[in-house]
C-alpha cells in the first residue's frame, strides 16, 4: 500500500470528487441490470454483479468506518459474513461459489447500503491520516469495476438468448496500427514504482534488473492474425504448447479465444461480427504462449515490457498509462486497437508474479490484499478497455493462473535482438 499522503480534503476537493466519481461509476455500470441478472453467478471465477458493489461497500465499511469512525454501528451486523472476499483476519465467510444463491439482499437493499455508507464516509474523507487506506479503496472498487464487467459479461454468455447489457453503440473507429518493434539495448533498467503517488505493495520495491538486448512489438496480436494461428492448425499442434497447455487445450478442447463463434463475437451489446483488425481477447497464458511460439518469438517479460513503458527504450518518450482505449464511462468496452502500451487488452508476460527483492506485506487485513496470492499466477502488464482510465502506471502487475481467460486479455510479441 502506498504511503503517500494527500492534503486535507478541505483543501483539496479532488479526494471527496474521486471518491463519488469511483462510487458513482459502479453504480452506472451496474444500472442496465434487473435483479436477476444482478444475482446470478456464471462460474467460481466470477461474482454476482450485485456482490460487487456490495464487497467494496464492506471494504469501505469494514477499513474505514468501524475501525475509524468512533460509535459508527454495521449497517447489517450479517453482512460481512456474505460480503467478506477473502480476507482471513476478517473472519469466516460464505464459501465463493456460493455468492450466486444470495437472493436476498436484493439488489435495491445493496443501494441503500451504499448511499448510507456513501453519506458516513464524508467525514473522512478529511482525514489527511487516512489519505492511503482511502487510496486504496479507490483503487479497490476500480479493479471490481473491471469484475463486474467482466464477469457479468461471461454470464450474460451462457444465456442461449445472447442477452445484450447495452444496446449496441456505433463501431469505434479503429486505431491506426502500426507494424514494427519498439527496440532496447540491453542494460539495467530500474523497475517498480519509483514515481510517487498511489500503488499497490506488489509494485514495489522499486529495484534493478539485467536485460538483455531485446525488442517489443508496436501493435497487439489481432483476431485477424489469430484465425491465421487457427486456420494453420495451431490448436492441434502440439509441439506450440506447454505440457500443461497441451493438456488444458485437450481436455476442455478449446480451438478458439473464448467468445467466439464462426465469425461472430459476444460483447456487452451481444453477438456482433468479429473485428478481424481488433486485437484478440480473451486468451490463456497456454493460448498467448502457444501463438508466440507459432510466429517465431516469444512473450515479453515483465521487466521488459515496463522498461518499454517507461521510456527505457533510447530517445522514445515514455508511454502514457492514460492513453488508449480504456474505461471512461458506463458503456459496452470492446477491444478496437489504439496506440501506445495501455489500452484494449491485459498483455501476458512470461513472467511469474513473484515478490521483488525486499518485498514486506503491508501490516494488517490488507496485508492479505496482493502478497497471499504470489504463487502459480502470471503477470500481465497495460490496461483493457474495461480499466477505469487512470487506474493503471507502468509499474502495475496485473495476475491471473494460466488457464483463465475471462478477462480482456491478450498478448503483445517480444523476441531476441
Amino acid at each position: 500500500m502506498s504511503q503517500a499522503r494527500a492534503k486535507n480534503t478541505a483543501e483539496n476537493p479532488e479526494r471527496a470528487a474521486a471518491f463519488a466519481a469511483v462510487r458513482g461509476l459502479s453504480e452506472a455500470l451496474a444500472a442496465p441490470l434487473s435483479d436477476a441478472d444482478a444475482t446470478i453467478q456464471s462460474m467460481e471465477d466470477a461474482s454476482p454483479a450485485k456482490w460487487h458493489l456490495a464487497h467494496t461497500t464492506w471494504f469501505w465499511e469494514t477499513f474505514l468506518l468501524r475501525d475509524n469512525k468512533p460509535g459508527y454501528r454495521l449497517f447489517d451486523e450479517a453482512y460481512p459474513f456474505v460480503f467478506n472476499s477473502y480476507y482471513e483476519a476478517e473472519g469466516e465467510r460464505i464459501r465463493r461459489f456460493s455468492r450466486g444463491m444470495l437472493s436476498r439482499p436484493t439488489l435495491d437493499d445493496i443501494l441503500a447500503w451504499r448511499e448510507h455508507v456513501n453519506a458516513e464516509m464524508a467525514p473522512l474523507l478529511d482525514d489527511e491520516r487516512l489519505a492511503p487506506l482511502i487510496d486504496l479503496g479507490l483503487a479497490h472498487e476500480q479493479q471490481h469495476q473491471e469484475l463486474l464487467l467482466t464477469d457479468i459479461k461471461h454470464a450474460l454468455f451462457q444465456n442461449p438468448l445472447g442477452p445484450a447489457m447495452w444496446d449496441r453503440a456505433a463501431d469505434p473507429a479503429p486505431g491506426a496500427r502500426e507494424d514494427g518493434w519498439y527496440s532496447h539495448p540491453g542494460g539495467i533498467a530500474r523497475i517498480g514504482h519509483q514515481d510517487g503517488g498511489f500503488a499497490f505493495d506488489c509494485e514495489g520495491p522499486a529495484h534493478r534488473v539485467l536485460l538483455e538486448p531485446f525488442a517489443l512489438a508496436i501493435s497487439l496480436v489481432t483476431n485477424g492474425e489469430w484465425d491465421a494461428f487457427i486456420a494453420d492448425g495451431g490448436y492441434e499442434t502440439a509441439a506450440l504448447w506447454l505440457s500443461d497447455g497441451w493438456a488444458w487445450v485437450n481436455k476442455n478442447r478449446v480451438r478458439a479465444p473464448a467468445y467466439w463463434r464462426e465469425d461472430a463475437y459476444f460483447a456487452h451489446s451481444g453477438w456482433q461480427t468479429r473485428d478481424a483488425d481488433a486485437p484478440v481477447t480473451h486468451i490463456s497464458y497456454y493460448e498467448a504462449d502457444a501463438f508466440a511460439a507459432w510466429a517465431g518469438h516469444r512473450l515479453p517479460t515483465e521487466f521488459e515490457w515496463e522498461a518499454i513503458a517507461r521510456g527505457q527504450e533510447g530517445d522514445a518518450p515514455a508511454h502514457d498509462p492514460a492513453a488508449g482505449n480504456q474505461l471512461d464511462q458506463a458503456a459496452p468496452p470492446l477491444p478496437r486497437g489504439s496506440a501506445g502500451l495501455f489500452g484494449d487488452c491485459w498483455q501476458f508476460t512470461r513472467s511469474a508474479y513473484l515478490p521483488y527483492p525486499r518485498f514486506q506485506p503491508a501490516e494488517g487485513a490488507v496485508g492479505e490484499y496482493n502478497g497471499k496470492f504470489m504463487s502459480g499466477q502470471f503477470v500481465l502488464r497495460g490496461a483493457s478497455c474495461a480499466t477505469a482510465r487512470g487506474h493503471s502506471r507502468a509499474s502495475y502487475r496485473n495476475f491471473f493462473y494460466p488457464h483463465q481467460r475471462w478477462q480482456f486479455t491478450g498478448l503483445r510479441l517480444a523476441k531476441d535482438v
